[in-house]
């Protein structure tokens, strides 16, 4: 899956306007969201919990425009609860977020 965040950082910019520590604030926020979703997804032994935890993961990532999160989340919703593969790629796409939003605060850091 290749990795694309402009959607979502432009769904946040346009959110933030100029205000660049609301930016990260909102960043830091989506990405809280969705790791608790994740820990939900993991800790999810029945097909309610499963189904309830990927449709909240799906929904978050619509509202912020995140298509690789959105795609990840479709995976999940489609497994069996506790899907090792399904879990390893909504933790790829977080992952790669969070790589994203260091790199941010770093280069933000130097200015």
């Amino acid at each position: 899956m290749a990795f694309n965040h402009g959607a979502l950082d432009a769904t946040l910019a346009a959110a933030a306007g100029d205000d660049a520590a609301l930016l990260r604030e909102l960043r830091a926020a989506f990405i809280e969201s969705a790791m608790r979703q994740l820990d939900l997804l993991k800790r999810a032994r029945c097909d309610g919990n499963w189904h309830v935890a990927a449709m909240r993961l799906k929904g978050l990532a619509a509202s912020f425009n995140a298509e690789d999160l959105l795609q990840a989340a479709e995976i999940a919703l489609h497994a069996a609860p506790g899907e090792p593969m399904a879990i390893r790629e909504v933790e790829g796409v977080l992952a790669r977020f969070s790589r994203a939003q260091t790199a941010d605060l770093r280069r933000d850091a130097r200015r």
